[in-house]
């Protein structure tokens, strides 16, 4: 297993969030559609140029809906896939954090690809969780020395 996990994982994740946005747009325009009523007129045959009578026709965009639903339920199963590969990964991912040497880094691994939490985040975390340190955490501190062990690790 190597460090590849972590991007892999970390992207796997946008993937997700992308997914769900898209769903959640399918359904508001589903939701748009089935409040719309659609109307036209239609010419009843000619007499010369000029139509023998008109009619108006209403009704629901129903071949659309339909499409949209359709669309919508796809995307939500390959949501579900997604969100089973993702759990696989996690797991991956946190196994490989365990084969770190560092406590202090394992912790800031966990924080930053696990918890999802930004870089200001993890350093306010680790003050809270580390709070005798003599240095305190400050953002860049804690990128600095995630991308260092990265470049060792490579």
């Amino acid at each position: 297993m190597d460090k590849s996990i972590l991007s892999e994982y970390a992207d796997m994740k946008e993937e997700i969030k992308d997914l769900c946005r898209r769903i959640s747009e399918d359904q508001k325009w589903i939701d748009r559609l089935q409040r719309t009523i659609v109307s036209d007129s239609v010419t009843c045959g000619k007499k010369g140029k000029k139509p023998i009578r008109t009619v108006k026709i209403k009704g629901f965009p129903q071949v659309e809906i339909e499409r949209r639903i359709e669309l919508m339920k796809r995307r939500q199963a390959k949501l579900q896939m997604l969100e089973t590969d993702l759990i696989k990964k996690q797991m991956q991912v946190e196994e490989y954090i365990q084969t770190i040497q560092k406590s202090e880094l394992r912790t800031m691994f966990r924080l930053y690809y696990i918890d999802n939490l930004t870089w200001y985040q993890v350093a306010m975390r680790m003050n809270q969780i580390f709070p005798k340190r003599r240095i305190k955490y400050t953002e860049d501190n804690c990128r600095i020395r995630h991308n260092r062990f990265l470049e060792q690790v490579a």
